[in-house]
């Protein structure tokens, strides 16, 4: 059986042979549906890096807090923690609001590794990224879905905060630039359980391909809704945030014609993945939640928020901003580098085959020819 994070501030205690780290991560909302894999998959490469001698000498500890509340509250709380020297670092898995109200108030004063996949464009000093976006996951994905497909006339459903507004905007150049286009737009309350108006546009748009920016359990009721009003027999799918728990809550009559794009599936037949199962198995047990490309990102955080102080040799922002273009680490994605505060990764396209991705590409990050 897997053992949850120490919830405890005092838990943590003043000490110079232990580097803590804040991890944020939903634990309600939405996306409190991968939660779980998320804190596991932390704790995890924490395990390992502590095996390895932890950070500077320093072991690794995680002090979980919750991503899933109000991201003022989140940032007042983490703002906080570093204000008392409870933390030395920040990483995890959280909106991109949750990041735009956290990064000025910590991120000039500790290291920050975002791991979600996010709209592009975040270039704060002390912000360190993990993840997918738009330019390299969606618009080759788009070309690929147009040539394949014939995917022309999207239509865009997504939850009304920053993620989904911007990698809209970005869709829609990435349509017109392969020969379709956007037809329709519809963004809604995160929480939200009632989708029939939206899927009326869709019927009335003649739309034959649906983007879906709809977060964890938003995404789960509407794929349930989509496929009840018959519409997944005339538009294919297709979500940059999709993993597999999301994939198992909407059931297999429910997933078909369902792409997802992502910088990992749990499906991957490589050796990178295979390792990383083992020793997810090994460590959590057969009863641990399954495995996904949103929990993993934070396994990435941990182990690219390692590195990072590593090279730099210190705790200090920006030495650890000095050297960030000379950093490299290997985990489940492979062996990356990071360029301009950003890792560079493979990026991959899978189809839905009930509640488990068949890995169909590799995405070719310089885009398809229109």
């Amino acid at each position: 059986m897997f053992r949850s994070l120490p919830p405890a501030l005092d838990w943590f205690t003043a000490d110079d042979s232990v580097l803590n780290v804040a991890l944020v991560f939903p634990l309600q909302g939405p996306a409190g549906i991968f939660g779980p894999t998320c804190e596991l998959c932390a704790q995890l490469a924490t395990e390992e890096i502590n095996r390895a001698g932890g950070v500077l000498g320093k072991e690794l500890r995680l002090l979980p807090v919750d991503g899933g509340a109000p991201p003022r509250d989140i940032a007042d709380h983490v703002e906080a923690l570093v204000d008392l020297g409870v933390v030395q670092g920040v990483t995890g898995w959280h909106i991109s609001s949750v990041r735009q109200a956290l990064a000025p108030r910590i991120a000039h004063r500790v290291p920050y590794v975002y791991t979600a996949l996010y709209e592009g464009g975040e270039h704060t000093a002390g912000v360190f990224l993990t993840s997918e976006t738009p330019r390299d996951q969606l618009r080759p994905a788009v070309g690929l879905l147009t040539n394949e497909r014939g995917a022309r006339r999207w239509f865009v459903v997504g939850n009304d905060y920053v993620w989904p507004r911007r990698t809209a905007r970005a869709a829609g150049g990435y349509a017109r630039e392969f020969g379709g286009e956007v037809c329709g737009q519809a963004y809604l309350p995160l929480g939200t359980h009632d989708f029939d108006g939206v899927l009326r546009r869709i019927e009335r748009s003649d739309a034959d391909a649906v983007l879906m920016l709809l977060v964890g359990s938003d995404a789960v009721r509407f794929n349930r809704a989509f496929a009840a009003a018959g519409l997944d027999e005339r538009c294919l799918r297709l979500s940059t945030l999709m993993d597999e728990s999301m994939l198992m809550a909407s059931g297999p009559s429910t997933t078909s014609d369902l792409y997802s794009t992502a910088g990992f599936f749990a499906s991957l037949a490589n050796q990178d993945t295979l390792d990383f199962h083992g020793q997810y198995a090994g460590r959590y047990g057969i009863e641990a939640p399954a495995l996904g490309s949103l929990g993993e990102s934070c396994y990435e955080g941990v182990l690219l928020l390692a590195a990072l102080i590593a090279r730099a040799g210190t705790l200090e922002v920006s030495a650890i901003g000095a050297a960030a273009d000379t950093v490299s680490y290997e985990g489940p994605r492979g062996l990356l580098h990071l360029r301009g505060s950003h890792v560079r990764q493979r990026i991959y396209l899978a189809r839905a085959d009930g509640v488990d991705f068949d890995v169909v590409a590799e995405l070719d990050l310089h885009g398809s020819t229109p």
